[in-house]
């Protein structure tokens, strides 16, 4: 009973997926859009397997024809550029404090990256938000 059991369990195939593979050469921090990419029948693990889920995003390396995008691969647009000044704020319990910081690398929403205390010329680890603003994290 448990080898018939085993040998149905082997015997069934993984469910077919597809694998989102670069149309053409993209080039890192290029937006992708629906023309850069294409749907392979074939299955490659750890490989993105939804379009959607990638258009409208930016390529954080270059992409190769042919090569299956990996999660790694692509990110949000970056709203903030390496060397830009940035509003720098720190909230806790009502308390805000704001100054001018400078971004010491490139970013999307969500991302942490490192930002100097133009002031101060501190540095700390900081979450970009939406609208671009650099968030301390404790």
């Amino acid at each position: 009973m448990i080898r018939a059991l085993l040998a149905l369990l082997l015997s069934v195939s993984p469910a077919a997926a597809e694998t989102v593979v670069a149309a053409r050469t993209i080039r890192a921090q290029s937006v992708i859009t629906v023309d850069d990419i294409i749907i392979n029948e074939e299955t490659t693990a750890a490989a993105i397997d939804a379009a959607r889920a990638i258009i409208g995003m930016e390529a954080r390396v270059a992409l190769f024809v042919g090569r299956p995008i990996l999660p790694g691969d692509v990110g949000q647009p970056a709203v903030v550029e390496r060397n830009q000044i940035i509003p720098l704020l720190f909230e806790k319990n009502g308390l805000v404090i704001s100054t001018d910081g400078r971004a010491l690398g490139r970013a999307g929403p969500g991302e942490v990256i490192r930002v100097m205390n133009v002031g101060s010329r501190a540095t700390v680890s900081a979450m970009i938000g939406n609208d671009g603003a650099a968030y301390v994290q404790r």
